[in-house]
């Protein structure tokens, strides 16, 4: 067996801004940076991809760092199973796990799908993202998105929040519309937004408090159901989510891989909690094992390819019906 790794980069589509968190400053980014892994063994190939995440302390060298770090157990016959304990959660232990399910998919002619004995998938309708800008910008992105979308994720998180999703409903007015406070949030802002943004039509808030502050929530009423994003990460979080959160969104980056990621699921709605699917900013690639995870789900984001100038030369396909699920020649 061996193993490589590659850092790539997808320019996006003009910028991409979401809060810096409290008082800093917004986060912008041009391009979409992932680490791909690639599996060979009997001549056949099996890919995954991450984007290591700032915020968990990850960066494309640690990630890649940690995928050579556990080259020779792999290469000893280290299984999707092992893997859940010889590395940790997180994007690097993503990118090995979907590549892991690509080879065997492809050596056994089976798509993952079948592999993990699921139903087969069919396509999924995700939001389309609006990044932080100023009431105007957003009102004019909105009502264009709003024309080929028909749920908007609206990214908030700092002074004039309500001014902004005014602008969206206006410029979008028979949207969906979910928002990512992004941890950028206090308690006293949810209180003020909870108040004022269901009669807007919005369905939920990912992440209003900084996870280290998830105890703010404790005894509150959520008229504005909340979503955890960065406070879960795998079924270890579901605990002290409890009471807290009515929604969880799992992204393959988080859980560490689709394998972690199908138990999250199922673990989640066992215990009541509603379904939401992310991704990090990446291609096709990161997407395509996402689009299983996200069959049923309440919410699916799973639109960073779309705001991509680039992707990868087999890409995901979306239509009216939303992402759909991977061809063979891309992953799975």
């Amino acid at each position: 067996m061996k193993i490589t790794t590659a850092e790539e980069s997808f320019r996006i589509a003009g910028s991409f801004v979401i809060s810096g968190r409290g008082k800093a400053a917004p986060w912008v980014r041009t391009e979409a940076w992932v680490l791909t892994v690639t599996i060979e063994k009997d001549g056949i190939l099996g890919r995954g991809e991450c984007t290591p995440y700032p915020r968990y302390d990850e960066t494309l060298t640690s990630s890649a760092e940690e995928v050579r770090a556990i080259m020779p157990q792999l290469q000893a016959g280290l299984d999707r199973q092992g893997l859940l304990s010889a590395m940790r959660a997180g994007a690097a232990r993503n990118a090995v796990d979907c590549a892991l399910w690509d080879w065997e998919a492809k050596a056994t002619g089976k798509r993952v799908w079948q592999l993990a004995g699921l139903a087969e998938p069919k396509p999924v309708e995700t939001v389309y993202t609006l990044s932080l800008g100023s009431p105007d910008e957003m009102r004019a992105k909105a009502a264009e998105a709003a024309a080929r979308y028909g749920t908007l994720k609206v990214k908030l998180g700092g002074e004039g929040d309500v001014e902004r999703i005014h602008a969206v409903r206006q410029g979008a007015p028979h949207a969906r519309i979910v928002i990512d406070a992004n941890e950028g949030w206090t308690v006293a802002t949810y209180m003020e937004m909870a108040a004022v943004l269901p009669g807007l039509g919005v369905e939920l808030v990912e992440q209003p408090l900084p996870a280290a502050d998830d105890a703010g929530l404790d005894g509150i009423a959520r008229p504005l159901p909340v979503c955890a994003d960065e406070s879960c990460h795998t079924r270890a979080s579901l605990p002290k989510l409890k009471g807290r959160y009515d929604v969880v969104n799992i992204k393959l980056d988080k859980t560490g891989g689709l394998t972690e990621a199908l138990a999250l699921r199922d673990a989640a709605r066992a215990q009541g909690y509603k379904v939401m699917v992310g991704c990090m900013m990446g291609s096709s690639l990161a997407m395509a094992p996402a689009v299983l995870v996200a069959q049923g789900a309440e919410v699916v984001d799973l639109d960073a390819p779309l705001l991509l100038a680039e992707d990868r030369e087999v890409p995901l396909f979306y239509d009216a019906r939303g992402a759909h699920p991977p061809e063979a020649g891309l992953w799975g």
